[in-house]
């Protein structure tokens, strides 16, 4: 991709609107759009970040067995009345009337069918499609998942991506004929978490919390500790004991002699035993092999991508921009030449030459060809924050070579086009 055809563009402006850094870099780089706030769009660069996070969270889910569907995101009254959580004060509501049959036009503000809430979760609509499925235990156990827009009415958006009022949200959903069975998907859950997070360079802590409007018992969030976060956590790192501060209970931790410690933590994940309220609810029961009805055990599991999204913005970032992990990064590389306005000039021709060298051998990159001065197109690339900064110039054409700097790195290196090609096939040049 040539950055001079890039819909968006850089700034150097700080937004008078956004406090938080994922939001400053993130709009300054091109990647997202404020329409009001708590709510962004995605612009091209933003967009193809979220796909990577997305293509690591769907590659996980799906080797422990889930399947993806896509639910509405426009969901009926009568489902949340079932749950008693239509009074939920985070539903954005909405009421288009409903149908005269004979005019076959809408009479406004009446009928209950058309009262609808925008979805911030989706436990009433997958309960309900789970009802129509599930009779036996040979129908379980059973997991499906979405990755989906939602919507909550905060009050308080803040933080740029880690609380909006429109966002995405990963929603898994497991149904069980037994507690047994719900602990050991559990388990597995937690075992695809933790490669998620790994494989997206953040390092989290598992706390438990309170259920909130979704389970009476205990649930697990997956921390990361970050001063941007707003969850005061409390953790040990010889035992692996985390609580969050609203459940947090010093005796808890008496069978470990290691001191507790405490800090501010993002949440990214989330997961929930949802045991038989929804169940009950719906009318999700099943069989069993002696012929008896009994109720599905359901667990609900959660992780937001555009969290996550600005999450790793705020770990992963220095003074002058975005720190992009190689797994999620818009591009691998980002190859800038110098060579002022001349476009006839050898080091424009070279680096023409060694864009389509790099497009060719598979590697993604976003070349700089603007007419811009090298000042600009520097800092440009350290607030983009692409892993790999290569620089043409009339220097390094006369060396024979490339810079290659790694972006986070203090220093560069000169090395051949062969040299540079190679590293990304044997990644001799991992992002530090």
């Amino acid at each position: 991709m040539r950055q001079s055809q890039l819909f968006a563009k850089t700034s150097r402006k700080l937004s008078e609107s956004e406090a938080s850094k994922n939001a400053q870099f993130l709009l300054r780089g091109g990647f997202i759009d404020k329409s009001s706030a708590g709510v962004y769009t995605l612009l091209p660069l933003g967009l193809k970040v979220l796909e990577k996070i997305n293509k690591i969270i769907r590659e996980e889910i799906n080797a422990i067995g889930a399947e993806e569907l896509l639910m509405p995101s426009l969901i009926q009254k009568k489902y949340w009345e079932k749950s008693n959580r239509w009074g939920i004060s985070v539903i954005y509501k909405t009421s288009t009337g409903t149908v005269d049959q004979d005019k076959l036009v809408l009479e406004p503000h009446r009928g209950k069918d058309f009262e609808y809430g925008l979805g911030w979760t989706h436990e009433e609509v997958v309960s309900a499609i789970a009802a129509r499925f599930i009779n036996s235990y040979k129908d379980l156990p059973k997991a499906v998942y979405q990755i989906q827009t939602k919507f909550r009415a905060e009050v308080r958006p803040q933080a740029g991506l880690l609380r909006g009022r429109e966002f995405s949200m990963k929603d898994l959903y497991s149904f069980h004929e037994s507690k047994e069975d719900l602990d050991k998907y559990y388990e597995k859950v937690i075992k695809a978490y933790k490669n998620i997070f790994k494989r997206l360079g953040l390092k989290t802590i598992i706390c438990e919390t309170g259920g909130g409007d979704f389970t009476k018992e205990y649930t697990h969030e997956f921390q990361v500790l970050n001063p941007a976060g707003e969850d005061t956590i409390f953790y040990c790192k010889k035992c692996g004991f985390g609580q969050n501060q609203e459940v947090y209970k010093p005796e808890a931790h008496k069978n470990c002699k290691n001191p507790i410690q405490s800090g501010r933590a993002i949440e990214v994940g989330n997961i929930f035993k949802l045991g038989t309220k929804f169940s009950e609810a719906f009318g999700i029961s099943f069989l069993n092999k002696n012929g008896e009805k009994k109720p599905v055990i359901m667990g609900s599991y959660g992780i937001g991508p555009t969290r996550v999204l600005g999450t790793i913005v705020e770990e992963f970032s220095d003074e002058y921009g975005i720190i992009w992990p190689e797994t999620v990064a818009p591009f691998q590389v980002h190859l800038v030449e110098l060579s002022g306005k001349d476009p006839d000039s050898k080091v424009t021709k070279a680096a023409n030459a060694l864009y389509e060298k790099l497009v060719k051998s598979g590697v993604e990159v976003l070349y700089d060809d603007r007419d811009a001065s090298t000042g600009e197109k520097l800092n440009d690339a350290d607030l983009m924050g692409i892993p790999n900064r290569v620089v043409v110039s009339e220097k390094t054409l006369a060396a024979k070579k490339v810079e290659l700097k790694i972006r986070g790195s203090k220093s560069a290196d000169l090395i051949t086009e062969k040299e540079l090609i190679k590293s990304f096939e044997k990644d001799l040049y991992p992002v530090k």
